[in-house]
C-alpha cells in the first residue's frame, strides 16, 4: 500500500509540473486538478502493470507457475 501512495504522490507532483510547463508552451490553460488526477492514474497503471509482469517472468523454483 505505500508503495502505491508514494507512486501517487510523485506522479501528481510530476504531473503538475510537466502540466505546467507543457499549458504554458502550448498557451493552453493550466488545469491541476485534472492533471494530477490523471498523472496518478496513469502512473498507477505503468507500475503496477511492470509488477505484474516482472512478478510472473521469473518464477520461484518449485512453484507451479511455470
Amino acid at each position: 500500500m505505500t508503495k502505491q501512495l508514494v507512486v501517487i504522490f510523485w506522479s501528481v507532483l510530476f504531473g503538475e509540473v510537466i502540466g505546467y510547463i507543457g499549458s504554458a508552451l502550448e498557451t493552453m490553460t493550466y488545469n491541476p486538478g485534472e492533471i494530477g488526477i490523471v498523472a496518478a492514474v496513469f502512473a498507477l497503471v505503468v507500475v503496477n502493470g511492470i509488477s505484474l509482469i516482472t512478478n510472473h517472468s521469473l518464477p520461484i523454483k518449485g512453484s507451479e507457475n511455470k
